[in-house]
């Protein structure tokens, strides 16, 4: 173990490439490293079991702006209630939507489902497998595209997302920007392996070559890299926002599946989260009464703390009694689903 630690540092001292370039012995010997050490570290995540077309494509609109680990039990479920493309097209949007409660950014499940029907109506079921074909549909961007065909067609095109960008740009040592991005990730990118090679890129990024104190030592492409982290970050984070909510948790014909809860429905035309279903909101209790419980839920820049207040007196006049039965079938927004759950109603 002394020996490999000892190898390992001895490497990170050899002169660093010039920045912004890479040579071609450079750029194959960085092809071969990092496949090799993909094959070997690679996470063991439901959609690389194989390169079916809709569950890549699925997996990459879940992934936009969510965790890895908050959307796997999403991904299961999903496919429960939709494994084809075909039954999703066939699918209500309220029934797409409550199976995407949680997940949040609910456009991307609108768009999920718009995409289906043009496959099924325009395609007979069958994906598009080239790059710009993909790009034709609805909610698929550049990026998704060339996921999807790279990976489930071996279509040699590069991907570009945040881990990608990062990697790019401390391997070569300088920042890169809109289409300079994409060219450099199709230089590096292998032809021959165009969907592994896309993938360990990504998973590189996201394990490895982190954002913040990267595993520099652990990186199969260590001495290739022209900062080994040390590229710094030119932007600061938004600060966060506080603020507090207060929601009505209104309950009737007794506890168990067998009850009802009041909910809310936003309206078609809201700008967030339009149709969802959700606790109405409560000016809280004055006095001395505490909330039945308080929970966090953070969203973009704002961490909020909700207090939710049972049997709490709330406006009945966009809303309506939903069974507890009903409710895992429901348009829920993130926030009820939580608050739900945390009640131990869910």
């Amino acid at each position: 173990m002394w020996h490999w630690a000892w190898r390992s540092l001895r490497s990170v001292k050899k002169p660093r490439p010039i920045a912004g370039s890479l040579s071609k012995s450079q750029q194959r010997r960085f092809r071969r490293s990092l496949l090799a050490w993909y094959d070997s570290h690679a996470r063991d995540l439901p959609w690389r079991a194989n390169r079916d077309p809709y569950r890549v494509w699925l997996s990459e609109i879940m992934l936009q702006q969510t965790r890895v680990a908050a959307v796997i039990e999403h991904y299961h479920e999903f496919l429960r209630r939709f494994p084809t493309v075909k039954k999703l097209a066939a699918a209500r949007e309220a029934s797409v939507l409550a199976a995407w409660s949680g997940l949040g950014y609910y456009r991307r499940a609108r768009m999920l489902h718009a995409a289906a029907k043009l496959i099924v109506r325009q395609h007979g079921g069958e994906f598009p497998s080239r790059e710009k074909q993909l790009r034709s549909l609805p909610g698929i961007g550049r990026y998704t595209a060339a996921a999807i065909a790279s990976i489930a067609f071996g279509e040699p095109v590069a991907v570009v997302d945040g881990n990608v960008e990062r990697v790019l740009q401390r391997v070569l040592g300088k920042r890169l920007v809109g289409e300079g991005l994409w060219m450099a990730a199709g230089n590096l990118m292998d032809q021959k392996h165009p969907g592994g090679f896309n993938q360990a890129m990504m998973e590189l990024g996201a394990v490895v070559c982190t954002p913040r104190s990267p595993a520099c030592l652990t990186c199969p492409v260590v001495e290739i890299c022209a900062t080994r982290g040390e590229l710094p970050a030119t932007t600061k984070p938004a600060p966060q926002k506080k603020r507090e909510i207060h929601y009505a948790l209104d309950r009737r014909n007794g506890d168990g599946r067998n009850g009802e809860v009041f909910l809310v429905q936003r309206s078609p035309d809201a700008s967030l989260m339009p149709g969802m279903w959700e606790l109405p909101e409560s000016a809280g209790m004055n006095g001395t009464e505490i909330p039945s419980f308080t929970l966090r839920h953070s969203i973009t820049v704002t961490d909020y703390t909700v207090r939710v207040w049972q049997n709490a007196p709330a406006s009945r006049a966009r809303g309506r009694w939903i069974p507890v039965a009903r409710l895992p079938r429901v348009a829920l927004t993130g926030l009820a689903r939580k608050i739900l759950r945390e009640a131990t109603i869910l």
